[in-house]
């Protein structure tokens, strides 16, 4: 598959657009249900500490605090929904953006839940898929959500770019 610059522009447009539609999802739950998201400064803390050697914590909030980590958090939250609309060009192809279908996008915005499951829960020292957090299905439950909608926000964002560039 011969990629040129535009698509992957496109593409990295779509992971970008995504993880702000996320991003106002988690605004929206804190502005009417007061449910809190994930502090970004934590998994700066958590990037930050690998340089030291650290991977893994007993508890992150526990870490101690290290200069810039709210900046690295946000930093690498963008940079990782980016490459997750990545994810859409390797499982469906540069065609996928002309004709995007949204059971593509739910089900890549789904995959993405590994990673917090998997790597940064454990790492954070909330166990594999939070199950050593006080309530680990409620933690399931708003990540699946949250990563739905992720994933509803790769569909329309590139709805939108279809839209501007015809």
């Amino acid at each position: 598959m011969l990629l040129d610059d535009k698509t992957l522009f496109l593409f990295a447009l779509t992971g970008l657009g995504a993880t702000v539609l996320m991003d106002l999802w988690g605004l929206f739950l804190k502005q009417t249900f007061r449910i809190q998201s994930l502090d970004y400064a934590l998994v700066g803390r958590w990037l930050i500490h690998m340089t030291d050697g650290h991977f893994t914590h007993p508890h992150i909030a526990r870490a101690s605090p290290r200069q810039g980590e709210r900046l690295t958090g946000w930093l690498f939250h963008f940079a990782s929904g980016i490459a997750f609309g990545f994810l859409l060009l390797l499982f469906r192809g540069s065609g996928w953006m002309e004709q995007p279908d949204l059971l593509s996008a739910l089900l890549v915005g789904l995959a993405t839940v590994v990673f917090p499951f998997f790597i940064m829960q454990p790492a954070f020292g909330f166990g594999i898929a939070a199950c050593a957090t006080p309530s680990p299905m409620k933690a399931r439950i708003k990540s699946l959500t949250t990563h739905s909608i992720f994933g509803l926000g790769l569909y329309i964002t590139a709805l939108g770019i279809n839209m501007i560039l015809q």
